[in-house]
Formats: C-alpha cells, structure tokens, sequence
C-alpha cells in the first residue's frame, strides 16, 4: 500500500509537535514561590507566571502596598494567590519553603528574585557589610532550594544573578561578591540535585535603574550596549519562562543583557 502523497511532511510535523510538546515542562496548575515579588523585575516574574496559569506565592519585606497590589493583579488573572513576609536578613528564610508548601498545598517552582544593592567600594567594604550581601543574595537563595528539595523533591529553581559578574562592578564590591557565589552555586546545585530538582539562571543587565534614580541613568549608559538600548522587566520575565519550560537545560546562566556581557566592564 503506498503512502498518501505529502504524507511524509505530514509525519514529520506531526513528530516535531510530538517532541515539543514532550520536552515543555508544563506551567499551568504549578505553584511558584518568587520571593521580592512586591516590585520592580520580581512583580514582573509573578505576572508572567500568573498569565501562564501559574499560582502565586509572592514573598516580599517591606513593600506591603506594593504586594496587596500584585496579588489582587494575580488574582485577576484566574489563579491563587498568595503572600509572605519575610525579612532574610534575620534569617527568615529558614524554614520559609516548609511553611508555604504546608499552607498552599506545596511548591513546584522557586524564583530567587530578592536581593540588596548597597554602594560599597574596596576602600570602605566592611565584613558585616559582605556577609549581609551574601546572606540574602547567595545563601537565602541557596537555603531555599535546598529546603525544596527536602520537602517537595521535585521541582525548578531559577537564580537571579547579575551580567556584571562577568566583570567588576567597583561601586559595589560587596553586592557583586555575594553574587559571584550566587552563580557558583547555581551551577553547583544544578549537577548535584538533577534530576529532580532542575536549576538554572539568569544574569540580567541593564533593565531598571537603582531605587532612586530616574531613567536617564540607564540611557546615559545604552553606549555601552551592543545592542544600543536597555532591557525591561519583561526581558527578564520572558527568560525565566524560557527557562521553566524547557525540560533539558540544565545549569545554565543566561545572559539578558543585549550582549554587554561581551564587553569589557569598566570602572562604572
């Protein structure tokens, strides 16, 4: 019996679905802790996840306005939603992933968005000063996936570093240490918790100006960029995504950048 004419265009696509359809580590009905999630980049993460079917687990600090007004948006968006307060720099990170994954039915995904940015040069760096950048940028994100895999076994972690770990970053020294380790990390848990607890991570460039600074900053430095402009939140956003869904990266940190990781980072 001879094939149908074009048949074999037709199986191919149909095999083509078969394996994107195999490899897509599915979103929607997940649970997702992103912790700093009240604003900037992390409100971002919580959004893109909602808009995937995602519940939401928002974790936040100080910014109490700032989190009721993301988890009424979450919660438009037809999923749960929930918040949790935490302070990391008072070791409140322990125990925190045994806590949620009890009230809401368990965790499937964990965005370690939280971070500190404080000014710091080699001349005034002190070592309470690195070892608070490195408790809540490096080890609460690694406590928190190490918990998560205790307790859910299962499960996708991704890291949020910095591109300028490619580099120096000499006006914080102490916030570019502790994510230095952040990275080392990232690619150490990703070999040792595979399979079932994948981890990657993302190295964002310039996307927001720090808290204080108007837009201008970023545009004063689009120079520097390959790609002449400045990221978004939604860059941001849509790498994670990328990264969740994907059922075979593993240990990977992508830069989202537009190539300013190529370049060499100067005193700035």
């Amino acid at each position: 019996m001879s094939r149908p004419k074009g048949s074999r265009g037709a199986y191919a696509e149909a095999g083509q679905l078969f394996w994107r359809k195999k490899m897509a580590w599915e979103l929607k009905g997940r649970t997702a802790l992103v912790t700093g999630a009240g604003k900037r980049i992390g409100k971002e993460i919580a959004l893109a996840l909602a808009q995937e079917g995602v519940n939401v687990i928002a974790h936040y600090s100080s910014s109490v306005k700032e989190a009721e007004e993301l988890r009424s948006s979450v919660a438009s968006m037809g999923v749960k939603s929930w918040l949790v307060k935490a302070d990391f720099d008072k070791f409140e990170y322990e125990g925190l992933i045994e806590k949620v994954a009890s009230e809401t039915g368990g965790v499937d995904i964990l965005v370690n968005n939280a971070s500190v940015f404080p000014s710091s040069g080699l001349d005034d760096m002190t070592l309470d000063g690195l070892v608070s950048n490195i408790r809540i940028n490096a080890w609460a994100p690694f406590v928190l996936a190490r918990d998560l895999r205790a307790v859910m076994k299962k499960g996708r972690v991704v890291n949020l570093i910095d591109s300028r770990i490619k580099g120096f970053d000499w006006n914080h020294v102490e916030y570019i240490l502790s994510k230095h380790l952040l990275a080392e990390l990232t690619r150490m848990m990703a070999v040792e918790y595979a399979p079932d607890i994948v981890v990657n991570g993302v190295n964002p460039g310039l996307i927001l100006p720090p808290p204080g600074k108007e837009m201008e900053y970023l545009d004063k430095m689009d120079g520097t960029v390959p790609r002449k402009r400045h990221g978004g939140p939604v860059d941001i956003a849509e790498a994670v995504l990328y990264l969740l869904k994907s059922d075979f990266l593993i240990g990977e940190v992508i830069n989202v950048d537009g190539g300013r990781h190529l370049m060499e980072y100067g005193r700035g």
